[in-house]
């Protein structure tokens, strides 16, 4: 091959994109290496990416690890809105393949498999990435084979639905992305609910929020799907087309603001919408959330709350949770504000009579009054 014929192959080859990424479009044997600053799959209009996150160290993550996810790419917090295999990251130079007989596939460094796209039954044609941020799978007759939409984490966006036996479940906490405690489903009577579950079981206990929309002879059909339409506002569609809206608030133009819907790690349900303008820095803002006060929604027998055992929960701004330990009390583990409080002297009998014999029964305790709090009997399931 000559020179010049040489130099006009390379310049082909750089000119057009690859044909893993064309319009979307991942075709088979495509992969992803997680490794910093890696490249990812991009949506046609560049909104979302995927590929691999790096997460920091923490106690969950001792060593630096990566999460196969779905974030939104043209923002600067890049706020991930679907991930796989949260309670296990991914270390350095685990590779994720798109194949023809399993579709996605997670390996790590030995080769030995992390996670795969499940329940895929069909011949695999390709898959495609869209711009409402749903990565599908498609057959031989495009018909869809597997897609991130249906296999939600802690998040929905416009376009998605949440039908029957599908649920949202909040992460442990803001940096780690293990199962949490907090779940919105839809039951199988129609009604859209929150709820607690009993970790490490799926144990689920009574609900904390309804949409009331529950199979009833004597009302209006039962809910059939949650709908986050294109309009961005979020309904529970009932069997005969009706619909139960979850909020009243106006929402911003589509075309002027991302939006999404978040079940966060302390229970509260959220819609948040961010400006599109890339040279904007701006940040998500809250639209409406649910419950309106997650300290007092979430009581016994419904599980236990946001905060942990022997600590105080007190609303914050934006209807978030803030949690403290009563006075003599310090957090069990230091790096978790929302963990359990321990007592930081001594209980037991012994000490008592000790101090006894050294003066009246009065000195043994102590009553410290706790302004606007309320205490709580934790029944637990058998």
């Amino acid at each position: 091959m000559s020179p010049v014929s040489v130099l006009c192959f390379l310049l082909f080859h750089l000119l057009i994109p690859s044909p893993a990424q064309a319009d979307g479009d991942i075709t088979i044997g495509s992969s992803l290496t997680a490794k910093k600053d890696n490249s990812s799959w991009l949506s046609p209009s560049g909104d979302f990416a995927f590929g691999f996150r790096t997460l920091p160290a923490n106690p969950d993550n001792p060593g630096e690890v990566f999460l196969l996810s779905i974030w939104y790419n043209k923002i600067p917090s890049r706020t991930i809105v679907w991930f796989a295999n949260g309670d296990h990251p991914a270390p350095e130079n685990s590779k994720l393949e798109f194949t023809s007989d399993l579709g996605l596939v997670l390996t790590d460094p030995r080769g030995e498999r992390l996670w795969k796209s499940e329940n895929i039954v069909g011949t695999i044609s390709h898959a495609t990435f869209n711009d409402t941020g749903n990565f599908i799978i498609l057959g031989s007759n495009l018909e869809k084979l597997w897609e991130s939409f249906e296999d939600p984490d802690d998040t929905l966006l416009p376009s998605q639905t949440l039908g029957k036996k599908k649920y949202l479940s909040s992460r442990q906490s803001e940096g780690s992305f293990s199962r949490g405690k907090f779940q919105l489903q839809m039951l199988d009577s129609g009604d859209l609910v929150l709820n607690t579950i009993n970790l490490p079981s799926s144990y689920a206990n009574e609900p904390y929020y309804s949409t009331g929309t529950a199979r009833d002879s004597n009302k209006s059909s039962p809910g059939k799907e949650v709908v986050f339409d294109n309009s961005a506002s979020p309904f529970v569609l009932r069997e005969n087309g009706d619909k139960v809206y979850l909020s009243q608030v106006k929402v911003p133009s589509a075309s002027d603001f991302y939006s999404r819907i978040t079940l966060s790690f302390d229970g509260v349900l959220t819609q948040y919408v961010h400006p599109k303008n890339s040279s904007s820095n701006g940040t998500w803002i809250s639209l409406w959330s649910e419950p309106e006060n997650i300290c007092t929604a979430v009581l016994a027998p419904r599980g236990s709350g946001v905060c942990g055992y022997n600590s105080i929960c007190s609303l914050g701004n934006n209807n978030r949770p803030k949690c403290g330990c009563p006075e003599k009390y310090t957090l069990l583990d230091p790096n978790d504000e929302y963990g359990s409080c321990t007592p930081n002297f001594t209980l037991s009998c012994e000490e008592d009579e000790k101090k006894l014999k050294q003066g009246s029964i009065e000195d043994l305790y102590t009553f410290v009054e706790l302004e606007h709090t309320g205490w709580r009997r934790l029944i637990m399931p058998c």
